[in-house]
């Protein structure tokens, strides 16, 4: 089925956006988490993203158009879908609504009854944040973080929460400069699209009456809307049921046997998903609502024994945990770069098999003379080198219009601490001794793991070679690291049954898979370079020349 893509309030003040520019055509297919449009609102650039599926049927703003908030911008839905109906509706919907609030404004000017009087907030130099809507289904938000505290100092563009939505976890960023007065909610409770939820604003100010004026504002709007719904009211209901709807008031879900639960729609989504009865979880939330950490938390009850010889046998009942946390940025910047590569090169893997019997041998000769021990890591990152010397195809990047060729070798080793990922660099490797190599890797290794890379340390790179030997991985595949166009994925050594001349003998394989984009490099290179490769680890005398 058809549906209308409207345009989502991305920040506490917008009221319209503007295309910036489209990145999806009529006819393209969509994904959910795919970026439809770049969205220019009051104060940043963002991105639109799709959480449907299915073909953009329709496009209803043109580039560097605003449309306000709500407003239709796009359709996706299956291809040949009749979509026409859905524009026609919602356009005749909002005149229809238009004209009606326009005739009976009069009559709801002299019905009002005269208001409080306003309370003057002009002094008071701070700002509510609101809960923005950050998709186009959204209700409410749940605050799974708080990334700064009351008193903190914050900068337009910080990010001051994480908050979990019907479809995303999601960063709430600040449009404001000053001083985190107030905190509305607190790490696991929900509050609805334009709930209060902090005051950021001068220190020492005043956001207690700026508060009042906020919650006196919205009621007024309360006591407004109140008349149209008394009116559109269904049959009366028994009383008891009555007194249950008027003290809630947004209506909970209904149950098959007609009872209300107050629960926040993730707390739903996950009860269901565990197969948990929601009516027997307690909530912790405001006025009782069921929220997330309540359902996570929530430990059924052993039904009571039928009898003494049913008791005797209790199921295992275990209490489920675990522990969240913010994710680094070295992590976030790991998952995006990785993401993009990933999903943005179309990989092709290679694998082959290298006979390590004669790089054992020179290994265990030249660490006799070595002034610093060599490594198997080491000869291959020389091997390498020397191979792609005689393939430059593959020391290569792909630019989108243009491929670039480089003439200069600088090998990327991937080494793993303790926040992820980090690939420091050896420049010029092909010109350089396995001791020299050698002793450059182990600086940069302890550098990485002791956070004393520099950029200059991790920047460059040609090629990457990810080595998981050491940990007993006998092959695997790994994502390209940008801007290379290939990663060699180095396997452990081991020790196994070869045939040799018609003879089965014992001997040492290890396991290397070349990951390439298919996009500059083809099979027939690949497997070119990797033969050179694994001819030069057989016999390494040849990579000392």
């Amino acid at each position: 089925m058809a549906e209308v893509i409207r345009m989502p309030k991305m920040s506490d003040t917008m009221e319209e956006g503007v295309i910036a520019s489209w990145l999806k055509k009529v006819g393209d297919t969509v994904k959910p988490g795919d970026i439809l449009a770049e969205v220019e609102t009051d104060k940043a650039t963002m991105e639109l993203e799709s959480y449907d599926e299915g073909v953009l049927l329709h496009i209803g703003v043109k580039e560097k158009e605003a449309v306000p908030v709500n407003g239709i911008i796009a359709v996706i839905g299956e291809k040949g879908e009749d979509f026409e109906h859905l524009l026609s509706d919602n356009g005749a919907a909002a005149e229809v609504k238009e004209e009606t609030q326009e005739k009976e404004e009069p009559k709801k000017e002299a019905e009002k009854p005269k208001s409080k009087e306003k309370i003057d907030t002009s002094s008071i130099n701070a700002t509510i944040i609101t809960m923005p809507k950050m998709s186009d289904t959204m209700q409410e938000g749940t605050i799974s973080a708080w990334l700064k505290k009351v008193g903190d100092d914050i900068k337009s563009g910080e990010i001051i929460a994480e908050v979990e939505t019907d479809k995303a976890t999601m960063e709430l960023e600040s449009y404001e400069d000053g001083n985190l007065l107030y905190i509305g909610i607190e790490e696991g409770n929900s509050v609805p699209v334009d709930g209060v939820i902090a005051v950021i604003g001068e220190k020492g100010a005043d956001y207690e009456t700026l508060l009042k004026a906020h919650e006196q504002e919205m009621a007024g709007e309360s006591e407004e809307e109140e008349a149209p719904k008394q009116e559109s009211k269904p049959s009366p209901q028994p009383e008891k049921k009555e007194s249950q709807t008027a003290s809630t008031p947004s209506p909970a879900p209904v149950l098959a046997d007609g009872e209300r639960v107050k629960a926040s729609p993730l707390a739903k989504k996950i009860a269901e998903e565990r197969g948990i009865d929601i009516r027997q979880v307690a909530g912790s939330g405001d006025g009782g609502r069921i929220i997330k950490r309540d359902v996570e938390n929530f430990v059924p009850t052993a039904a009571p024994a039928a009898s003494s010889s049913a008791s005797a046998v209790m199921p295992a009942v275990g209490q489920e945990s675990f522990r969240e946390e913010n994710v680094s940025q070295m992590r976030k910047v790991i998952a995006k770069r990785l993401a993009e590569s990933k999903f943005g090169a179309p990989h092709f893997y290679l694998t082959m098999e290298i006979n390590m019997d004669k790089a054992i041998e020179a290994r265990k000769s030249m660490n006799e003379i070595a002034p610093v021990k060599i490594s198997f890591n080491d000869m291959v990152i020389k091997a390498t080198a020397a191979a792609l010397r005689q393939h430059p195809k593959v020391n290569s990047s792909w630019l989108g219009d243009k491929i670039r060729y480089n003439d200069h070798i600088h090998i990327g080793m991937a080494v793993a601490v303790e926040e992820g990922l980090l690939v420091p660099v050896i420049r010029f490797a092909d010109s350089k001794s396995l001791s020299q190599i050698s002793n450059e890797a182990k600086t940069l290794g302890g550098k990485a793991k002791n956070k004393e890379l520099q950029p200059k340390d991790w920047e460059g790179n040609t090629f990457t070679i990810s080595n998981l030997g050491m940990f007993g991985i006998e092959e695997f595949t790994a994502i390209i690291n940008p801007p290379d166009a290939c990663i060699l994925a180095v396997g452990g050594i081991k020790e196994t049954v070869i045939v040799k001349n018609g003879e089965m003998k014992v001997g040492n394989v290890m396991k290397v898979t070349l990951s390439c984009d298919h996009r500059v490099v083809d099979g027939a290179v690949g497997s070119a370079f990797l033969l050179t490769l694994k001819g030069l680890l057989e016999d390494p005398v040849r990579i000392l020349i």
